[in-house]
């Protein structure tokens, strides 16, 4: 104690003793802060999961079940994961008014957070594919256009056209553009395969294709069209359409004047 005594006035024990204190803070408020994330990380979620089931009662529940569990006129969603919930109403698809049509994108019914809190509720009944991180659809860093361009080709062009414009299928149904829309939702359409699209599944396209491709689809789209006029984009047909018409009717107008000539 004499020891410390005598040097209890030296002018280097204030700095000692504000960075001991400084230090002893920053520890407790990180053990703290480390023993109370989790509970409050797993409190909010439960609160989502509280909302997202209130809206779903709400909103949803007439087609597809109380418990989710599907009905006469639309499927179950135990399993399908937050991606497909975060696709379908993120893009305005769901809720729709008459199931026996094709799904069309629109304007959200819900708002971001709503959304959200549904594809919680939905995630918590079973697994299922999540929502791609802001991480994962960094498509600029580990995608390849070249790469994606063959891939599209491959996969998707004979759907949605080879300018990713879209296209009819059967049964009066249709491959829709892929023009505006948002990354994730790509993503998400690819590893949920919605209607009457397929599953691309991780072993059919690794994550880096399916960023591939959407960076074809995003090069595709800020592309400009240098011939004039794009027409839609969707090949001979219109083109040909256009000379057709115009060519006839130019040929009948011809017809019709030298016919009022001649008299």
């Amino acid at each position: 104690m004499k020891y410390l005594s005598r040097y209890r006035r030296h002018k280097a024990v204030a700095p000692l003793l504000l960075m001991f204190a400084l230090f002893a803070i920053g520890t407790t408020f990180s053990v703290a802060s480390a023993t109370t994330t989790p509970s409050q990380s797993a409190f909010a979620r439960s609160v989502a999961i509280d909302e997202g089931r209130q809206l779903f009662l709400k909103g949803c529940s007439s087609c597809h079940g109380l418990n989710a569990e599907g009905g006469a006129i639309a499927p179950s969603l135990i399993g399908v994961g937050a991606a497909s919930v975060d696709f379908q109403v993120g893009t305005g698809r769901m809720p729709m008014a008459d199931m026996s049509t094709q799904a069309m994108r629109k304007k959200p019914v819900y708002d971001e957070k709503e959304v959200a809190a549904l594809a919680e509720y939905v995630a918590s009944l079973a697994p299922g594919p999540a929502i791609p991180t802001d991480e994962l659809l960094n498509y600029e860093r580990d995608g390849s256009t070249a790469e994606g361009g063959e891939l599209f080709r491959t996969n998707c062009a004979m759907c949605h056209n080879f300018a990713a414009q879209g296209g009819a299928l059967t049964q009066g149904k249709y491959a829709p553009t892929l023009m505006g829309v948002e990354p994730k939702h790509i993503y998400e359409a690819l590893i949920t395969g919605p209607q009457s699209m397929p599953v691309f599944s991780d072993k059919t396209l690794t994550p880096a294709e399916k960023l591939s491709i959407i960076k074809w689809i995003k090069a595709a789209e800020a592309e400009p069209a240098l011939g004039g006029a794009s027409l839609g984009r969707v090949g001979p047909v219109t083109e040909g359409l256009l000379i057709w018409t115009l060519g006839i009717g130019l040929l009948i107008g011809v017809a019709v004047w030298l016919a009022m000539k001649a008299r």
